[in-house]
C-alpha cells in the first residue's frame, strides 16, 4: 500500500508561474499535481478526510477547475456532483448569485433543481483568495436549504484574507501561501 500523500508533497509539486496571466501575478499551476496520479489521489484523500460514503449527499464544485477536484470527491463519497457555473453556462432553469471582482462584477448560477432541502453539502474549489466566488457558492446552496458540511480548497492565499467571507463556515485548505 502506497504511503499516504502529505500537503508538503502537494505544495512541493505546484509550479509558480511568473506574471502569469498578466504582471505581477504569481500564478499557482496545479497542473503537476493533476498529472501524478498518486498526488492527485492523495488531494481527494485529503479534501474528503473525515467523510465516508453516504455522509454527503451533494459535493458542489465551483467552475471550472473545482470541477476537477469536486468531481473526484463525488465519486469516493458516493454522492452526486453539483456544478456551479459562470452565468449563461447551464442549460436548464437557474438561480443566480452576483459578486465582487477587483474590477467590477460576475455572477454565477446553479440549477433550481440542482439540491434537495437539508443536503448535505461537501463544497470544493482550486483556490481561495478574495472569497467572493465561494462566497456566492454557499448563497447558492443555502437558497436551495442545502446545508454546508464543510468547504474544501487545494490552496488558500491568505493574504488575501478570503475566510473573512465565509466566517462560521468549516474550511480546509491543504496547502496556502
Amino acid at each position: 500500500m502506497p504511503k499516504p500523500v502529505t500537503p508538503a508533497e502537494i505544495e512541493a509539486a505546484i509550479r509558480n508561474v511568473a506574471d502569469f496571466p498578466k504582471q505581477g501575478i504569481q500564478f499557482k499551476d496545479i497542473t503537476p499535481v493533476l498529472a501524478d496520479a498518486r498526488l492527485f489521489s492523495g488531494t481527494i484523500d485529503l479534501l474528503t478526510e473525515g467523510f465516508s460514503p453516504g455522509s454527503i449527499d451533494a459535493v458542489v464544485g465551483i467552475d471550472a477547475r473545482g470541477f476537477i477536484f469536486a468531481a473526484a470527491a463525488a465519486k469516493k463519497l458516493n454522492a452526486g456532483f453539483i456544478p456551479v457555473r459562470k452565468k449563461g453556462k447551464l442549460p436548464f432553469t437557474t438561480i443566480e448569485q452576483e459578486y465582487a471582482l477587483e474590477y467590477g462584477n460576475a455572477v454565477v448560477a446553479m440549477h433550481t433543481d440542482a439540491l434537495k432541502p437539508g443536503s448535505r453539502v461537501l463544497l470544493v474549489d482550486d483556490l481561495l483568495a478574495t472569497g467572493g466566488t465561494a462566497a456566492a457558492a454557499v448563497s447558492l446552496v443555502q437558497k436551495l436549504g442545502g446545508k454546508i458540511q464543510e468547504i474544501g480548497f487545494l490552496i488558500e492565499l491568505k493574504f488575501l484574507n478570503g475566510r473573512s467571507k465565509l466566517s462560521g463556515l468549516p474550511i480546509r485548505a491543504l496547502v496556502t501561501y
